[in-house]
């Protein structure tokens, strides 16, 4: 996979990789950005909820299982010195149906975690990560709330 990153102006730049599609990157006004664009860690932390929240969709698909709305969310922790790197990160996934089984859903996490999902797979040797999931009814009525670790 190749990506690049091309100045505009100041601090802000383009980022670009083999799909063709564009996303601007700044940074904060205190430190001469003009925060026109994200910072580059938080496409890290984006990087890592799209990539889990597309392996688990497909398998919650393949399962069957009737979601009407779903959302990963990344918290991930960081130091107040430099680098500012995460030192830990608690991944939720808010999923809302029609009777959601938390066993899909909980298989489709492991999954992901352990087979499909690069992007965790390679930030987990640098941080520790919790995986914790909520299933909504479509009335928004929480139905189970759980935490995903390995054996």
């Amino acid at each position: 996979m190749d990506a690049k990153v091309t100045w505009s102006q100041g601090m802000s730049f383009v980022g670009t990789a083999g799909s063709g599609f564009t996303v601007p990157l700044g940074t904060d006004l205190s430190v001469g950005g003009q925060n026109d664009g994200f910072y580059p860690l938080e496409l890290m932390a984006i990087s890592l909820a799209g990539c889990t929240a597309m392996d688990v969709m497909s398998i919650l698909r393949k399962k069957q299982q009737a979601v009407t709305a779903f959302e990963v969310q990344v918290q991930a922790s960081q130091p107040e010195t430099h680098p500012h790197v995460f030192t830990h990160a608690r991944i939720i996934y808010k999923v809302t149906g029609k009777a959601v089984q938390e066993s899909a859903l909980v298989r489709a996490i492991e999954l992901s975690a352990l087979k499909y999902c690069p992007a965790q797979t390679m930030l987990s040797k640098a941080f520790p990560m919790d995986l914790v999931y909520e299933i909504y009814e479509e009335d928004g009525m929480l139905v189970n709330l759980g935490e995903w670790k390995p054996r």
